[in-house]
Formats: C-alpha cells, sequence, structure tokens
C-alpha cells in the first residue's frame, strides 16, 4: 500500500509541471498584414518618423454612410465634437449626414467651432460653469451666442444663466434642460422641479429650446434578467414623462420645433423615430475605437490608429541588471516574450494591432517616452519600421499627436489640424 501511495505522489509530482508546461501561452507572432504593410508603405513615403495618428479616409466614409442611414428614421443626426476634436473631420460628418448640428462638451471648443463655423447649429453636451459661458458670450457676437443651447440641469444653474443674461443687458439665451432618464448622472428627475423651471422659462430673455436625456446606461448593461430591456423602457417613460410635464407647463409644445435629443454611439440605433426625442448625438462610431466594439456597431470598422516608429530592437527581452533573471523565465514560459524594442512614445489609452502578438512589457513597465515591448520570434521589426495600435476612446487620444494624418488608401494625403486641448 505504501508503495502505491509512493508511486501515486511520484506521478503527480512529475504530472504538474507538465500540465503547466501545456499550460503555456501560444506563439502569436506574425508580420503586418497586407492592410498595414500599405499604411507601413505609405508612411515611408511621407517621410512620418514620429508618433502618428492616422485617420482612414476610406472606412471613415463607409462609416459615416452606414451612420447616416439612420437618419430614415426620422432622427436628425448631431456630431459631437468631443469625440472627433478637427475641424475638417467635423466637416466629414456635416457633408455625410447634410447636418451642421454639432454638441460641444466645453468652452474653448465652443469658441473654436463657432469662430471657424459659424454656421454650426450647436447644443452642449454638459452643463458650463456661467463663468465659462460668461466668457464665451463676451468673445461671440451677440447672435452667434444667442443661438447656442445651453445645457441646464438644476434650478440653480438656471438662475445663474438668468443672472448672465441680465448682466449683459438681457441677451437671449436658449436653454435646453438635462433630463435624468435613468443614467443617474445628474440633471431634472423630479416633475414638480422640472415644471416649475420650465415655467420660469414662460417670459424674460431665456427661452426653452428642448430636453437632452443621455441613456448610455442602456448599452452597458446587460441581457441577462431583462436589465436591459427595463432600463431601455424606463429610459423612455422619463422622456414622455418630461414632455407630458412641458406641455403641462408651456401648453402644447410642437416636437419639430425642439431639440429633444438623447443617445450617443453605443445607443443611437435603439431609436427608431416613435419616441418623444428627435435627433441623436453619434461620435466616436464614426472611427470605431476598441470601447465601442458594439453588436450594434458591428457594420462599422477601425478607421483610426496610431502609428509609432520602433526606436529599437533586441534579440532577448531582458529586465535591468538585478532582474534579469525574471526575464529568463518570462521567455522561457512565454513565447510572446523573446524579444523586445522600444517604441517612440507610448502608454496611451490604446492596445497594439500590428503586427500581430506585440504587446507592452508589463514586467518593464510603462513609459511614455519610450515604451518596451515584447513580442514573439516571429515578429521581426527592426529600428524604423512602424507599429500600429488602436484607440480605446477618440477623445483624449486625438488631441495628443498634432496633425491628424488622412490615409486615403494608398498615400499620406491630406494633414489636419485638430483643435486646442481642452477637457
Amino acid at each position: 500500500m505504501a508503495s502505491k501511495k509512493r508511486r501515486l505522489l511520484l506521478g503527480t509530482a512529475l504530472a504538474l509541471p507538465a500540465a503547466a508546461w501545456l499550460a503555456r501561452p501560444a506563439e502569436q507572432g506574425g508580420p503586418h498584414d497586407d492592410y498595414f504593410q500599405r499604411l507601413s508603405a505609405a508612411l515611408r513615403e511621407a517621410g512620418i518618423a514620429q508618433a502618428s495618428l492616422v485617420i482612414d479616409l476610406p472606412r471613415l466614409r463607409a462609416n459615416l454612410a452606414a451612420i447616416g442611414a439612420h437618419a430614415q428614421t426620422g432622427m436628425a443626426l448631431r456630431a459631437v465634437l468631443k469625440s472627433l476634436p478637427s475641424l475638417p473631420l467635423m466637416d466629414e460628418l456635416a457633408r455625410a449626414w447634410n447636418s451642421e448640428r454639432v454638441m460641444v462638451f466645453n468652452a474653448a471648443q465652443l469658441l473654436q467651432l463657432l469662430q471657424a463655423r459659424p454656421q454650426a447649429q450647436v447644443l452642449m453636451g454638459k452643463p458650463l460653469p456661467v463663468a465659462a459661458a460668461a466668457a464665451v458670450l463676451q468673445d461671440l457676437p451677440a447672435e452667434l451666442g444667442s443661438g447656442i443651447e445651453w445645457l441646464v440641469d438644476t434650478p440653480q444653474r438656471l438662475a445663474q444663466y438668468r443672472q448672465l443674461s441680465e448682466q449683459r443687458g438681457g441677451q437671449a439665451l436658449k436653454i435646453n434642460l438635462e433630463i435624468d432618464v435613468g443614467l443617474h448622472r445628474g440633471g431634472f428627475e423630479d416633475r414638480g422641479e422640472l415644471g416649475a423651471a420650465l415655467a420660469s422659462l414662460k417670459a424674460g430673455a431665456l427661452r426653452w429650446s428642448g430636453f437632452m436625456g443621455y441613456d448610455a446606461h442602456v448599452a452597458a448593461l446587460p441581457d441577462a434578467l431583462g436589465m436591459r430591456a427595463t432600463a431601455w423602457d424606463e429610459a423612455q417613460r422619463r422622456y414622455r414623462a418630461a414632455m407630458d410635464t412641458a406641455n403641462a407647463a408651456l401648453g402644447p409644445q410642437r416636437r419639430e420645433r425642439l431639440t429633444l435629443n438623447t443617445a450617443g454611439s453605443p445607443t443611437f440605433r435603439l431609436h427608431d423615430g416613435k419616441g418623444v426625442a428627435n435627433e441623436v448625438a453619434v461620435g466616436s462610431a464614426a472611427l470605431l475605437p476598441l470601447d465601442f466594439e458594439k453588436p450594434l456597431l458591428a457594420d462599422l470598422r477601425p478607421a483610426a490608429f496610431i502609428a509609432t516608429p520602433v526606436l529599437k530592437s533586441w534579440p532577448q527581452f531582458r529586465l535591468p541588471e538585478g532582474a534579469t533573471w525574471l526575464s529568463r523565465l518570462a521567455r522561457a514560459w512565454d513565447p510572446n516574450q523573446a524579444r523586445a524594442l522600444a517604441i517612440h512614445g507610448g502608454h496611451w489609452l490604446a492596445r497594439p494591432v500590428s503586427p500581430p502578438g506585440l504587446q507592452p512589457s508589463g514586467l518593464y513597465g510603462h513609459s511614455s517616452n519610450q515604451q518596451v515591448m515584447v513580442a514573439s520570434e516571429r515578429v521581426a521589426l527592426r529600428p524604423d519600421d512602424q507599429v500600429f495600435l488602436r484607440p480605446q476612446q477618440s477623445e483624449a487620444v486625438l488631441l495628443q499627436f498634432g496633425d491628424l494624418l488622412v490615409f486615403d488608401g494608398q498615400h499620406i494625403s491630406a494633414r489636419w489640424p485638430v483643435l486646442l486641448a481642452s477637457a
């Protein structure tokens, strides 16, 4: 019996390392595919030798056409500036969607937009401190300032904007009221409070222009237990209740004369024109960064990539002295940590997409200057070769590289300036 136990223990002891070895990560490396080889050639032809943000123009236009088809439901499209912070990029949306409607999220970009594109029909996407609104109005002609729909979320902020109007000699200001449709990130929720705010807009220089009810939580909830459907139904109920309150406070309202905004890139396709809202806001979906890989956007393609050159390439991944032994273990365990390279820049909100198998070294740590990446032996990158990453979002990442490089499928054919960096 003792002999059998010893043989069993010995067999187990030998099996455990073997099982662990079989659980090693599979090698994933390889060269750039045809698409990224063409993009690499275009960057080389253009003499690009620094980290850059590339916009694929054919993919962008195909995405815009697919998104624009949603207007057939009767829902107008409003382009989101913070997600696409470049005026030439926004011009592409205006042409594709035949719409000058823009949602803006900060004072700096609002001023840049209206000074360059005075025809833009602006709805603010978040409530601004009244001091920020005052600074914008100070720098704009009165007729442009009076065309902005300022978002107001509380009775206190409404009183501040009324005082601002009075301080400016009774300047007319449009007021769009933010309503909480279930996200619980602010906005009017109590019907009595909302009714009082609407009634206060019957007279004076402030004019009610509509509602904004953001429903991003609907797409974020799982289908399990009917959570998403419940959230959707409740969002629609809350929007209808807000409109009923407006009709009671101000008399019957004509839907087509108001800005009744909702949605965002993850949820705009849920709106079929049968609800109260009459327009949807869309931005990031045009470029499809990683965080927007959603079932409702499955027909869209990534249209923005970070391209950055390799600065250094080493045949073996090695950690600094004192921990070199750990890199030997890492190479033995994971074939995707066999070799290493350093790129120009790094630590962006982005993930490597080409060549396949390339990844930041978790052992070496992050760097915004020379990010150390690891890869398998199959990744034969040399200094000056390009690597590509896909942004997780667009709104902050697009502002980090200077002019956007426009790839027409064969060449870098244009450079699009971005707006000033701002939150």
